[in-house]
């Protein structure tokens, strides 16, 4: 991921949205703040000390970013919570975090705002130590997930975790409005993720799952290109809100063959063609140069040279190593996932970061 986490609020959010990464991340650092009320929390001045910047940096950065900050669990604590976060700190502990001993409010992150500060703050080089730690581990997670091989190559390319973050997002508001607003049926997950991967590029999960030999334990959502997470990733951001405001408007939820009529309003929209046709394109010709796969129903898509004799595919491999432009095996940018067997990537020491015990 090449992105610059300080610049883009969708890049920071698709990391603080995984627990997974989150959770991991805390264990990493080895960052430990006060334990109150099920959380990790820091206060400001605490947080102030760990980046080596002047607490009003903080402040001018909880000011300009305030709505995003306080969506990632920053809290004012007053009153009661006030009162509760403070006798649960061991005795003389306030003094040690400049807590001052008479207070009406108290300014407090936990740790998923800990973190988004550490992607706001640009003044601060440990701030972009943890950055650096943040993607790293962000990256080791999705590789010992899918486990390395050549089906995994498409993760090579520079902006695929960020879009795999995304569809994750996106994927759960699509199968919490099927829950919520479609009438219940067992079936219903699987059968209109189908109707979405037809719609892309024209196979079922069990028949791309046929193509590659995957397991029937192995996402294919793996081993999807980030063009085509981006495209899955729209279908089910604006399908779960037709579907919630369809419900809103008839007023019960919806039958499967109702939602199955919204979803060909939804994908016969101008709007899509130009984008399917670029993805089934890029699809169709780098799995057969990249990974020896033939999608059929895709043929029309593929580079003829690939059915015209063994001469003219080696060219044509070729020519998709070079046109694919992602895939280079002397690349070393961090962002990319390179291909290999989970655990052999050393994590990244975490000494670097100079790790303060708040």
């Amino acid at each position: 991921m090449t992105k610059d986490l300080t610049t883009s609020r969708i890049d920071r959010q698709n990391i603080l949205n995984n627990e997974m990464a989150i959770e991991e991340i805390q264990d990493q650092s080895g960052i430990i703040g006060i334990e109150w009320d099920g959380k990790t929390y820091l206060t400001r001045e605490a947080v102030a000390s760990f980046f080596a910047v002047d607490i009003r940096t903080i402040s001018r950065y909880i000011e300009q970013n305030n709505t995003e900050l306080t969506e990632n669990g920053y809290v004012v604590l007053r009153g009661q919570r006030l009162k509760s976060f403070l006798s649960s700190l061991p005795e003389d502990f306030a003094k040690d975090i400049n807590v001052p001993s008479k207070i009406r409010q108290l300014g407090v992150f936990d740790f998923k705002a800990f973190l988004n500060m550490a992607m706001l703050l640009s003044e601060s080089e440990k701030a972009r130590a943890l950055r650096q730690l943040m993607l790293d581990i962000v990256i080791d997670l999705i590789n010992c997930r899918t486990g390395g091989g050549t089906k995994y190559i498409n993760q090579r390319d520079k902006d695929y975790i960020g879009s795999a973050l995304q569809e994750e997002n996106y994927r759960r508001q699509f199968t919490d409005a099927l829950k919520v607003y479609v009438a219940d049926d067992r079936y219903k997950y699987a059968h209109f993720t189908d109707i979405i991967y037809v719609s892309i590029f024209k196979e079922k999960a069990h028949e791309y799952k046929k193509i590659f030999d995957l397991k029937a334990s192995d996402k294919v959502r793996d081993t999807f290109y980030s063009e085509i997470l981006d495209i899955i990733a729209a279908y089910e951001s604006g399908l779960s809100d037709a579907i919630k405001k369809r419900y809103e408007s008839i007023g019960r939820v919806l039958s499967i063959t109702e939602t199955e009529e919204l979803f060909h309003e939804f994908e016969s929209m101008a709007l899509w063609k130009p984008l399917i046709q670029r993805g089934r394109t890029k699809m169709a010709s780098r799995d057969m140069a990249l990974r020896d796969a033939f999608h059929y129903q895709l043929s029309e898509y593929g580079n003829r040279q690939y059915r015209c004799g063994k001469s003219d595919k080696r060219q044509s491999v070729l020519f998709s190593r070079i046109s694919a432009g992602s895939v280079n095996d002397n690349n070393d940018n961090r962002g990319i996932v390179n291909e290999q067997i989970c655990g052999k990537r050393q994590m990244p020491s975490c000494a670097a970061l100079n790790t303060q015990r708040l």
